[in-house]
C-alpha cells in the first residue's frame, strides 16, 4: 500500500522531475515489485546442464542408465554368459576363438568374445576327451571311447577321420596335435608315447614310460604340445615335460590336476579356487584370486583378451 501511495506522488509531481526521468524511475520501481513477488525457486532439473544427468532425486524415480558390463572381484569384468549344459574338453586356438564340447558331445564355436560361430555334431555318439585348436589350421577331436580322432578344418567342417584301432592294438588314453600336423599319443596299454603321422600313416617316435613313471600309478588326463616342449599331465604325480622329439626332460610337482592352459611363457592351472601361473623359463610363481560364481569353477582358459570360466551349466566370458 505504501509503495502504491509513493507511486502516485511520482506521478503527481511528474512535472517538477521531467517526463523522462519520471517514467524510467516507474518501471524501476515495478521491476522490484516482480522481483519481490517470486517467492518459488526454479526445479533442480531445470538447472541441469545438457550434457550431463540429472540425479535420481531430480527424475524423481527414473533409473539412471547403467552399463550391460557386469564388474565382478578382482577386475574380472562379465561380459557374456553362455548356457551350455555341462560343457567338456575345451580349447582356444591363436585367433582366440573358443572350442567347447556340450554333454551331447556336440563342438561349439565361439568367437572371442563368446559370439556364437559354428556347431559341429558329429556322426556317432562317442565321448570328447580332448579338444585340441592351437594349430588353427585344423582342430583336433579325440573321441577315447570310439578310440578315433577326427580332424575339422577352422569352420568345424570335417577333415579326415582316423580310426587308432586300425593301426595298432594299443589304447589310447590322451592324445594331441602338434603344429607339424603330427599327432602324439599316449598308449595306456603299454605306458609309451608315441607320434603318429596321418599323412603317411605311420609311427614315428616312441618313448617308454615305465622307468620315468616308477611304481607310482599314473591317471594321465591331458596332453599338449607348447613352445617346443609336450607337457602330460598326470593327475597323481604331476606335469611330465618332453621335448618336441619325445625326449623326457623333467617333471613339474603339480598334482591333483585334470588339464593345464598356456598364455604367453607361462602355464597356468586352477586348484583350490585359485588361478595358479607357472613361468616356464624363470619359474616364478604367481596367484590370481577368481571372481565369485555360482556354483563350481571346473576349467579355465586364458586369451589374450578374454577369460572364459566353464561351470556345470555356462561358459562363462570375462574382458581382461
Amino acid at each position: 500500500m505504501t509503495d502504491t501511495i509513493w507511486l502516485c506522488n511520482i506521478l503527481s509531481s511528474r512535472r517538477l522531475l521531467g517526463g523522462k526521468f519520471a517514467s524510467l524511475l516507474v518501471l524501476l520501481i515495478l521491476s522490484a515489485g516482480s522481483l519481490q513477488a517470486q517467492t518459488t525457486s526454479p526445479r533442480a532439473g531445470s538447472v541441469v546442464p545438457p550434457s550431463r544427468t540429472a540425479p535420481d532425486s531430480v527424475n524423481k524415480g527414473k533409473i539412471a542408465p547403467q552399463s550391460t558390463v557386469a564388474l565382478g572381484a578382482n577386475g574380472w569384468t562379465l561380459v557374456r554368459t553362455i548356457s551350455l549344459r555341462q560343457p567338456g574338453a575345451a580349447s582356444l586356438d591363436r585367433r582366440g576363438n573358443l572350442y567347447v564340447a556340450d554333454d551331447q558331445d556336440n563342438i561349439h564355436q565361439y568367437g572371442p568374445d563368446g559370439q556364437p560361430l559354428n556347431v559341429y555334431s558329429p556322426p556317432l555318439p562317442g565321448h570328447t576327451a580332448q579338444l585340441e585348436a592351437w594349430n588353427v589350421s585344423k582342430i583336433m577331436a579325440f573321441y577315447d571311447d570310439r578310440q578315433e580322432i577326427r580332424l575339422l578344418d577352422r569352420f568345424l567342417a570335417p577333415i579326415t577321420q582316423i580310426r587308432l584301432g586300425d593301426y595298432f592294438d594299443g589304447l589310447v588314453r590322451v592324445a594331441t596335435l602338434a603344429p607339424d600336423d603330427k599327432l602324439w599319443l599316449l598308449d595306456e596299454s603299454d605306458l609309451t608315447l608315441r607320434q603318429f603321422d596321418p599323412t603317411v600313416q605311420r609311427f614315428g617316435q616312441s618313448t617308454p614310460l615305465d622307468l620315468i613313471i616308477g611304481r607310482s600309478k599314473p591317471d594321465f588326463r591331458f596332453l599338449r604340445q607348447y613352445q617346443n616342449n609336450l607337457y602330460l599331465v598326470d593327475r597323481t604325480s604331476g606335469i611330465f615335460v618332453f621335448d618336441n622329439l619325445g625326449n623326457y626332460r623333467k617333471k613339474l610337482p603339480f598334482t591333483g590336476l585334470s588339464t593345464a592352459g598356456f598364455r604367453g611363457d607361462e602355464l597356468y592351472y586352477l586348484t583350490d579356487g585359485l588361478l595358479h601361473f607357472f613361468q616356464l623359463y624363470t619359474l616364478a610363481e604367481r596367484t590370481q584370486p577368481l571372481p565369485k560364481v555360482e556354483g563350481s569353477t571346473n576349467q579355465i582358459l586364458m586369451g589374450e583378451q578374454f577369460a572364459y570360466l566353464l561351470t556345470p551349466t555356462a561358459v562363462l566370458v570375462y574382458k581382461l
